[in-house]
């Protein structure tokens, strides 16, 4: 089933193809990039949907796991330039079930579409890409076979799932902004130190608020340290998710995410006031994830991610305040202390290494690779 073209657009633009496509893939992003001024839109709208692709392969319920190794991995090799798109958006979109929607159906039948607009952007942006996407397919595959209802081992973990999945993210369109705008570039390497937990403060909100619904397919990415400290067994968290113990454990972690979030408002306040649009694009996604950890630690017996989502009312309150203080860093630090007023609090000041967190997996990949050549080599 083909999307048809919403009037005003023309599906033969690459350019256009993507900011229609948006639209059905993603309801934040579709609101959020727009904010961003032209040229950069475009760029972080290309970035967006490669990173979906990403997900999309990772999610096909259909595929199984060597499979989908193997299709990430020539994903990667796509938007690297060093394989065919074309010849993957056939063979991908011919092995697709119903379990993936439409739309990411028709995002893969134009795989190459989208391609061809990241290898049009200038070479940094591209570097930002490309880096993005190989971290993420390692990570976010090594991650998805580790998923079981037992939960992640440790904090550490739960870091390390955060940056492969949302911490490089940060790290991309830090690179992407500092690519376009110079006076965003003199505040670099503070931007880079503090991206990785802007992503992990969102990721976190969203592991928060999807508890049970990642439980009934089969996966936990809480961290059994935390809960076992407080008396919880992550593998009978069924019969568990009202004791005092599982209260005292998701209250810790609303407060290593709280800390996060006061990270990402940290990034925000690096970039120039004059750059309002980049400053939007950041603060939407940090309101609403704010206010959606307030919801979670006043419904701490929630069963379901709709009992804690923030409402189209709350929404419509953060783009508009986002908009009228978007220029005073004193009135958007006064903002989000009255949002967060109430939530626990641990600071996230020693940041890890992403180095540190990716290259264990990298080698662990390498190993594999090597593991299969020799493999076909004796036979």
């Amino acid at each position: 089933m083909m999307l048809r073209a919403v009037p005003g657009y023309d599906l033969d633009s690459d350019k256009d193809y993507q900011s229609h496509i948006l639209v059905y893939v993603s309801r934040t992003f579709a609101l959020t990039i727009p904010q961003l001024p032209g040229g950069l839109a475009e760029a972080v709208t290309t970035a967006y949907l490669l990173c979906r692709l990403a997900d999309t392969i990772e999610d096909e319920p259909a595929l199984p796991s060597g499979d989908k190794r193997g299709f990430l991995q020539r994903f990667s090799r796509v938007v690297a330039g060093e394989a065919d798109a074309q010849a993957l958006s056939a063979e991908l979109g011919a092995r697709l079930s119903d379990g993936t929607s439409v739309h990411e159906r028709d995002l893969v039948r134009n795989l190459a579409r989208v391609v061809r607009a990241a290898h049009r952007l200038e070479p940094r942006e591209q570097a930002a890409i490309r880096r993005c996407v190989e971290i993420m397919c390692i990570g976010m595959h090594h991650f998805q076979l580790q998923a079981s209802l037992r939960g992640l081992e440790r904090l550490s973990d739960l870091d390390s799932y955060c940056y492969h999945v949302a911490g490089v993210v940060g790290e991309m369109l830090t690179d992407l902004f500092c690519a376009r705008f110079g006076d965003i570039e003199q505040h670099g390497t503070a931007l880079r130190r503090l991206a990785p937990s802007f992503g992990q403060g969102l990721q976190m909100t969203n592991i928060l608020k999807d508890i049970w619904e990642d439980r009934s397919r089969g996966a936990c990415w809480l961290p059994r340290e935390i809960f076992e400290r407080h008396g919880v067994n992550l593998d009978q968290l069924a019969e568990q998710r009202h004791d005092r113990g599982f209260g005292d454990g998701l209250r810790e972690l609303i407060g290593i995410a709280h800390g996060h979030l006061r990270n990402a408002l940290a990034f925000t306040l690096l970039i120039p006031p004059a750059q309002t649009g980049i400053r939007r694009f950041c603060l939407w996604s940090i309101g609403l994830a704010l206010l959606t950890l307030r919801a979670i630690h006043e419904q701490p017996r929630f069963t379901a991610g709709a009992q804690v989502k923030v409402s189209r009312r709350a929404v419509m309150l953060v783009t508009t305040i986002s908009k009228l203080s978007a220029r005073s860093d004193r009135l958007l630090t006064g903002l989000f202390a009255y949002a967060a007023r109430g939530l626990p609090l641990q600071l996230q000041s020693n940041l890890p290494d992403p180095a540190a967190l990716h290259a264990p997996l990298a080698e662990g990949m390498e190993l594999q690779q090597d593991a299969s050549a020799r493999s076909a080599r004796r036979s």
